[in-house]
Protein backbone atom coordinates (compact mmCIF):
# COMPACT_ATOMS: atom_id res chain seq x y z
CA UNK A 1 0.00 0.00 0.00
CA UNK A 2 1.53 3.69 -1.00
CA UNK A 3 1.71 6.18 1.83
CA UNK A 4 -0.37 9.31 1.46
CA UNK A 5 2.82 11.29 2.72
CA UNK A 6 4.43 10.78 -0.12
CA UNK A 7 1.72 12.54 -2.74
CA UNK A 8 3.10 15.80 -2.69
CA UNK A 9 6.54 14.25 -3.49
CA UNK A 10 5.03 12.32 -6.24
CA UNK A 11 3.04 15.64 -7.44
CA UNK A 12 6.54 17.98 -7.04
CA UNK A 13 8.64 15.15 -9.35
CA UNK A 14 5.83 15.35 -11.81
CA UNK A 15 6.44 18.99 -12.22
CA UNK A 16 9.93 18.80 -11.99
CA UNK A 17 10.01 16.65 -15.16
CA UNK A 18 7.13 17.92 -17.21
CA UNK A 19 8.98 21.23 -16.61
CA UNK A 20 12.18 19.04 -18.04
CA UNK A 21 10.47 17.88 -21.08
CA UNK A 22 9.17 21.05 -22.27
CA UNK A 23 12.35 22.81 -21.88
CA UNK A 24 14.18 20.41 -23.73
CA UNK A 25 11.24 20.51 -26.26
CA UNK A 26 11.28 23.94 -26.46
CA UNK A 27 12.06 25.51 -30.10
CA UNK A 28 12.40 22.48 -31.50
CA UNK A 29 10.47 20.79 -34.29
CA UNK A 30 9.14 17.47 -34.73
CA UNK A 31 11.49 16.85 -37.41
CA UNK A 32 14.48 18.10 -34.91
CA UNK A 33 12.63 15.35 -32.37
CA UNK A 34 12.37 12.99 -34.99
CA UNK A 35 16.14 12.92 -36.08
CA UNK A 36 17.83 13.55 -32.57
CA UNK A 37 17.84 10.67 -31.10
CA UNK A 38 19.46 12.13 -27.59
CA UNK A 39 16.73 14.79 -27.50
CA UNK A 40 13.86 11.95 -28.48
CA UNK A 41 15.47 9.75 -25.41
CA UNK A 42 15.43 12.48 -22.99
CA UNK A 43 11.64 13.35 -23.49
CA UNK A 44 10.81 9.65 -23.59
CA UNK A 45 12.52 9.50 -20.16
CA UNK A 46 11.35 12.37 -18.52
CA UNK A 47 7.98 11.64 -20.13
CA UNK A 48 8.42 7.89 -18.40
CA UNK A 49 9.08 9.35 -14.73
CA UNK A 50 5.65 11.58 -15.21
CA UNK A 51 3.97 8.66 -15.49
CA UNK A 52 5.81 6.46 -12.66
CA UNK A 53 5.24 9.46 -10.64
CA UNK A 54 1.72 9.53 -11.23
CA UNK A 55 1.76 5.61 -10.80
CA UNK A 56 2.90 5.61 -7.09
CA UNK A 57 0.40 8.38 -5.77
CA UNK A 58 -1.55 6.49 -3.13
CA UNK A 59 -5.17 5.30 -5.07
CA UNK A 60 -6.80 7.24 -2.51
CA UNK A 61 -5.56 10.63 -4.16
CA UNK A 62 -6.30 9.56 -7.15
CA UNK A 63 -9.67 8.99 -6.34
CA UNK A 64 -10.13 12.35 -5.13
CA UNK A 65 -8.85 14.09 -8.06
CA UNK A 66 -10.92 12.84 -10.60
CA UNK A 67 -10.29 15.10 -13.41
CA UNK A 68 -6.67 14.32 -13.99
CA UNK A 69 -6.61 11.72 -16.47
CA UNK A 70 -4.02 9.29 -14.51
CA UNK A 71 -4.56 5.92 -15.95
CA UNK A 72 -3.55 7.40 -19.41
CA UNK A 73 -0.42 9.08 -17.65
CA UNK A 74 0.62 6.15 -16.04
CA UNK A 75 -0.43 3.90 -19.55
CA UNK A 76 1.94 6.44 -21.13
CA UNK A 77 4.93 5.22 -18.86
CA UNK A 78 4.26 2.04 -19.35
CA UNK A 79 4.03 2.02 -23.17
CA UNK A 80 7.05 3.50 -22.69
CA UNK A 81 8.54 0.93 -20.74
CA UNK A 82 7.35 -2.21 -21.95
CA UNK A 83 6.82 -1.18 -25.79
CA UNK A 84 10.06 0.82 -26.02
CA UNK A 85 10.85 -0.77 -29.83
CA UNK A 86 6.84 0.36 -30.77
CA UNK A 87 7.23 3.88 -29.42
CA UNK A 88 5.30 6.35 -32.05
CA UNK A 89 7.17 9.60 -31.93
CA UNK A 90 4.58 11.40 -33.33
CA UNK A 91 2.48 10.38 -30.28
CA UNK A 92 4.79 11.48 -27.63
CA UNK A 93 5.61 14.58 -29.55
CA UNK A 94 1.86 14.82 -29.57
CA UNK A 95 1.78 14.44 -25.70
CA UNK A 96 4.83 16.93 -25.21
CA UNK A 97 3.18 19.69 -27.51
CA UNK A 98 -0.53 18.57 -26.62
CA UNK A 99 -1.14 17.26 -22.87
CA UNK A 100 1.69 18.74 -20.45
CA UNK A 101 0.85 21.81 -20.13
CA UNK A 102 -2.50 20.99 -19.16
CA UNK A 103 -1.33 18.54 -16.92
CA UNK A 104 1.17 21.05 -15.11
CA UNK A 105 -1.27 23.83 -14.85
CA UNK A 106 -3.77 20.45 -13.04
CA UNK A 107 -1.21 19.77 -10.45
CA UNK A 108 -0.32 23.55 -10.05
CA UNK A 109 -3.82 23.62 -9.38
CA UNK A 110 -4.44 20.72 -6.89
CA UNK A 111 -1.00 21.97 -5.09
CA UNK A 112 -2.49 25.20 -4.21
CA UNK A 113 -5.91 23.76 -3.18
CA UNK A 114 -5.27 20.69 -1.37
CA UNK A 115 -3.79 20.83 2.12
CA UNK A 116 -1.35 18.34 2.13
CA UNK A 117 -0.54 19.09 5.40
CA UNK A 118 -3.89 18.07 6.58
CA UNK A 119 -3.40 15.07 3.99
CA UNK A 120 -0.25 13.60 5.29
CA UNK A 121 -1.85 13.95 8.95
CA UNK A 122 -4.86 12.20 8.55
CA UNK A 123 -2.67 9.10 6.38
CA UNK A 124 0.01 8.85 9.81
CA UNK A 125 -3.56 8.72 11.93
CA UNK A 126 -4.80 5.71 9.84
Amino acid sequence: MRERVRDRNRLKHMLDHIDKVLSAAKGKTFETFNEDPILFGAIAYYTMIIGEAAYMLTKEFKESHPSTPWREIEGMCHHIVHGYAQIRKDMLWNVVQDDLLPLKSQIEEILSQTNLDEWEKQSTES
